[in-house]
């Protein structure tokens, strides 16, 4: 696998076991980590995450605690099943909640090795703009809510963020070169915007500071997601 194709994540969303499947077979070795949301674990649970993880590609499970601390803390430990490479909690749930997503993954620590999930803190989905964000009481940008939301998370000791590539720049800044940045919402040109509001090109992602990139429908639906990785690896191979 290339080191661009590593650092590409795509977003498996579906809730047939079969077609994740086929499609976890079909990007074996075009994509560094897999993505699975509510929409797959709701249907599926840990036992369907495992059997995918079995092929040998690390998860990304994205299930967005949000709930008191104790309940998320109590979920994070949860997921010891599955075994994610990542995960994460929604930086609106507050310091608190994040601190005890945070002391939960570290219990989860293999005791030969370190390895755990890191957890990452959604800051605005991607699908919000300023208009959204008024819309729900959120005072301020989505650029100013984002760098707040960031910046709480890591005082909080959660490993990075989740965050439009518009915004990436700004908080590798405030953030760090350590702090894990993932960019959602990335599109090559070729493809449709869907129902993403804050979208890049991926090579334009990378230059801005993100670690990851999560793409999925230009993949998953394309006649051929392998080869659509691929041709998406090799531009951000030419952005590096």
């Amino acid at each position: 696998m290339t080191a661009a194709a590593e650092r590409l994540i795509c977003a498996i969303d579906t809730a047939d076991l079969d077609e994740a499947r086929r499609l976890a077979e079909g990007l074996a070795g075009a994509v560094g980590m897999l993505k699975l949301g509510l929409e797959f674990y709701v249907a599926h649970g840990a036992a369907g995450v495992g059997s995918l993880a079995a092929g040998g590609a690390p998860v990304f499970l994205d299930l967005k605690f949000h709930d008191i601390p104790n309940t998320v803390a109590a979920a994070v430990r949860a997921t010891a099943r599955a075994a994610p490479a990542m995960l994460t909690v929604h930086a609106s749930g507050g310091a608190a909640m994040m601190r005890a997503a945070a002391a939960a993954a570290m219990r989860l620590a293999d005791p030969d090795t370190g390895a755990r999930p890191r957890v990452l803190a959604v800051t605005i989905l991607t699908s919000f703009d300023d208009e959204d964000a008024a819309s729900v009481g959120m005072a301020g940008t989505v650029m100013d809510l984002v760098r707040r939301s960031a910046a709480l998370a890591q005082s909080c000791g959660l490993d990075g963020a989740i965050a439009s590539a518009r915004e990436v720049a700004m908080l590798r800044a405030e953030c760090g070169p350590d702090f894990t940045l993932v960019a959602p919402g990335v599109r090559p040109g070729w493809a449709s915007a869907d129902d993403q509001k804050r979208i890049v090109t991926p090579a334009e992602a990378l230059r801005q500071g993100a670690d990851y990139l999560v793409i999925g429908r230009p993949i998953t639906r394309a006649d051929d997601p392998g080869a659509a990785a691929r041709r998406i690896a090799a531009e951000m191979a030419e952005a590096s």
